[in-house]
């Protein structure tokens, strides 16, 4: 009887233990499932409709981008186009023209629950820019006093630049196509110099005679 026992007792924990196995790899597994990250190819591809107005009645820029959602609220970005413009003021005349490139991204601050693709967001971006630039008139004080405009050559030149962006995005109606507004203040940290000469105007920065600037951007997307 007391075999019997001890039996029966040695069954019931091997029993318990046998179950306990069973169970634990599917307990893993669900763990390991829920951490594991898989991206879903999905994007966003955009224009600046506001620049693009513009252009049609003076010199400007086409800017488009493309960014897609790698995390929950979390989104990578890329930034790019062509600017060609001048810059008149205080006696300068300078033109500019060249590509830029920007490189980021931006988190969704808050959704609407309908869409998660609706809301606002915050975010921040580096970039920069290889462009031509030609000074026509660059005002030159004298020994005298007298100030006159000098004139320097075409030349090729590169700056570069962070930025933030502040901005929402809405659905049009139910189609796939999204309007995108967002401001940028930038802060331009390294550009070469033509004779030391500080460029008033960089492709993708805008138009500046410090190192601060501040962009805006009217955007029509749409959803792949």
């Amino acid at each position: 009887m007391k075999h019997t026992r001890i039996y029966i007792l040695f069954f019931s924990i091997a029993m318990s233990l046998a179950f306990a196995q069973s169970q634990l790899p599917k307990d893993k597994d669900t763990i390991v499932k829920k951490n594991n990250w898989r991206y879903t190819p999905n994007f966003l591809v955009g224009f600046n409709i506001l620049e693009a107005g513009l252009s049609f009645g003076s010199e400007q820029k086409f800017q488009g981008y493309i960014s897609s959602e790698i995390k929950e609220n979390t989104n990578l970005i890329a930034e790019g186009g062509y600017a060609k413009n001048n810059y008149k003021k205080n006696s300068y005349d300078a033109s500019a023209k060249g590509i830029f490139l920007k490189l980021g991204a931006f988190y969704m601050l808050s959704t609407d629950s309908e869409n998660k693709k609706n809301g606002f967001y915050v975010g921040g971006k580096i970039g920069g820019s290889s462009y031509t630039q030609e000074y026509f008139s660059l005002p030159v004080k004298g020994a005298e006093g007298q100030v006159f405009g000098v004139a320097f050559p075409a030349s090729r030149q590169s700056s570069y630049w962070v930025e933030a962006m502040i901005g929402g995005r809405v659905q049009l109606f139910k189609s796939d196509f999204f309007i995108d507004v967002n401001v940028q203040p930038r802060y331009l940290i390294y550009t070469t110099k033509q004779d030391k000469i500080f460029p008033m105007i960089v492709p993708g920065f805008g138009k500046s005679s410090t190192k601060f600037g501040f962009g805006y951007s009217w955007n029509l997307s749409y959803y792949f």
